[in-house]
């Protein structure tokens, strides 16, 4: 099996416990931090921002992604630039020249990605695949954690696998809302290959860490099952 990559939703984290909870989560292998940036106007919620990502650079080694769900994100590349990240992604959806757009973020000298929204026909990435190293499939309406997943999503991301498998493009599938273990296997099944995790695996009670470990040994148990 694929080695699947884990990204911890630090939008869904308990703000009180952060540093302890990203050490714990950093020691038992998840992969990345995921941040989820909300302006209010684009998606209807208001959430993190620079600073949260700089003090997580602080505490920790781990790769931090900005996940840019706001209005004219081209303002705001270096800004989070500098504050440390490996890695933006933009939605095809809030620009006009979206193209441009990914190669500010690769001139940055930073990984590159692409977000879709569930209502968004695939059809909107064919000429921006070239451009990046991930696509981030939304498995919900992005603004609020705590969703159930839209059924679509399983066939998105097969085909979207299919297509990128036909153009022998490099890029994987990323994929976000409600990412349970029965979730996870079935969409790694079709070709997803990063996964963020929030409040239906990690964040929802008891600790983050050992909810992770008990989480990849399920999916691994379904995934085999599936096989």
């Amino acid at each position: 099996m694929q080695k699947l990559t884990y990204a911890a939703s630090v939008m869904c984290a308990c703000l009180m416990r952060l540093e302890d909870d990203i050490q714990a989560l950093e020691r038992v292998g998840i992969d990345e931090l995921h941040f989820d940036i909300m302006d209010g106007v684009f998606v209807p919620n208001i959430t993190l921002g620079p600073d949260f990502i700089r003090a997580a650079k602080e505490i920790s080694n781990l790769k931090c992604f900005a996940h840019l769900m706001i209005t004219k994100p081209e303002t705001y590349i270096k800004r989070f630039k500098d504050a440390g990240v490996d890695g933006i992604t933009v939605h095809v959806e809030t620009s006009c020249h979206v193209q441009r757009l990914l190669t500010t973020i690769r001139d940055a000298g930073l990984s590159v990605g692409i977000a879709i929204n569930p209502a968004t026909p695939l059809t909107k990435l064919d000429y921006l695949l070239d451009y990046v190293d991930r696509v981030l499939v939304m498995a919900v309406d992005p603004g609020y954690a705590g969703q159930t997943i839209i059924p679509s999503a399983f066939e998105r991301v097969r085909i979207l696998k299919r297509n990128l498998v036909e153009r022998k493009l490099h890029v994987a599938i990323e994929v976000d809302g409600n990412i349970t273990a029965r979730n996870a296997a079935q969409l790694a099944e079709n070709g997803a290959e990063i996964f963020v995790l929030g409040t239906a695996s990690i964040f929802n009670s008891g600790n983050p860490a050992d909810q992770f470990s008990a989480f990849v040994h399920e999916v691994d148990a379904k995934r085999k099952a599936l096989a």
